[in-house]
């Protein structure tokens, strides 16, 4: 069964003032709760901010680092899930029902893209 790898990205500059809801913890707890019971979830986490980052870059036979925050970057990966589906199309309903959760005053993007194997 194929698995799919769903980038969550934010606008890490632009939080929303209110923050998130108590009601939109409990949505996110019952989703998780039943996307492992259907055996689909994998792993998932948040990720600390870009000012905690750094990017490694090679370029002309050489690397450099750069410690965040990365200023020229306005949307950010915020966090990530693995899903193990039978297709693209049922990872994008459950790509669908957790964006959806999220209150009304919430810019989130989710990126999602079959992993790779084999």
């Amino acid at each position: 069964m194929p698995r799919y790898l769903s980038l969550i990205r934010v606008d890490e500059q632009n939080p929303p003032a209110q923050g998130l809801s108590p009601e939109f913890h409990e949505r996110m707890g019952a989703l998780f709760e039943e996307v492992t019971k259907a055996g689909v979830m994998e792993q998932t986490a948040g990720l600390t901010p870009t000012s905690e980052g750094t990017r490694v870059t090679w370029s002309g036979g050489r690397l450099s680092y750069t410690d965040g925050p990365f200023t020229e970057t306005r949307e950010v990966i915020g966090g990530y899930a693995i899903l193990r589906a039978e297709n693209k199309a049922e990872a994008l309903e459950w790509t669908k029902r957790f964006l959806e959760i999220h209150d009304d005053y919430i810019t989130v993007t989710a990126e999602l893209r079959e992993i790779a194997e084999g």
